[in-house]
């Protein structure tokens, strides 16, 4: 017997659905400014090898990025109550989020960081420039200026890839598409409905993003 589409189950279930997307986009969110944040630190100390933090980091790097992310999300939300910390979902979540993102942000705009030719820090110095005015005008904003696009991927698949939180009942979109797809048996309509949120999400965080580049990061690294 051919398949009989129906997609009413699902519609009908429209309200979770978004409320999941939008909680995967509060996520994606606290998870980007945090991660790059991190990202910026570790840029920095490993790029200007600042001892023993280069090292340090260094091991965070690559501890992070040749491990699973679901099995760092099991680790912190799993194994860190085991040694006394408590956790709830979400903040495991986010925690995850960040300390990933963080690890990939720190390659990434180190590699910008790197492409500075020291003749603009030996420029910045004749002006007079402030450590600080130096450090924002020629070597972050430059280096971010470089990677934005690649910076731009990553946080998209760290969006992409918050779909695992599902599996500790984090209540983001593929939780919610789970929870629907288990009520009402209709696998194909649920998941693809819910391909369709994460693309458009995909889509609309890249065009924030690009904003962001042309509007913050590249008019001020000029």
């Amino acid at each position: 017997m051919a398949y009989q589409f129906d997609f009413l189950p699902v519609v009908q279930n429209t309200d979770l659905l978004l409320r999941g997307a939008l909680f995967t986009l509060q996520l994606t969110a606290i998870g980007a400014v945090l991660g790059v944040g991190l990202g910026i630190v570790g840029a920095l100390v490993r790029a200007w090898n600042i001892r023993p933090f280069s090292a340090i980091f260094g091991v965070y790097v690559e501890l992070i990025r040749n491990t699973p992310f679901l099995v760092q999300l099991f680790f912190i939300f799993f194994g860190l109550p085991s040694l006394g910390v408590q956790i709830s979902e979400w903040q495991a979540a986010v925690l995850a989020m960040v300390i990933n993102l963080g690890a990939y942000s720190t390659e990434i705009i180190r590699a910008g960081i790197q492409a500075i030719p020291r003749g603009q820090l030996e420029a910045a110095a004749a002006l007079a420039m402030s450590r600080f005015e130096a450090f924002r005008h020629v070597v972050l904003l430059p280096a971010l200026g470089k990677v934005w696009p690649a910076l731009s991927s990553q946080i998209i698949i760290v969006m992409l890839g918050s779909a695992v939180c599902s599996q500790i009942a984090t209540e983001e979109l593929s939780f919610a598409a789970n929870f629907i797809q288990s009520r009402n048996f209709r696998a194909f309509e649920t998941y693809a409905l819910t391909t369709l949120l994460y693309l458009c999400m995909a889509l609309l965080i890249r065009q924030l993003l690009n904003w962001i580049g042309r509007r913050y990061i590249s008019r001020s690294s000029q």
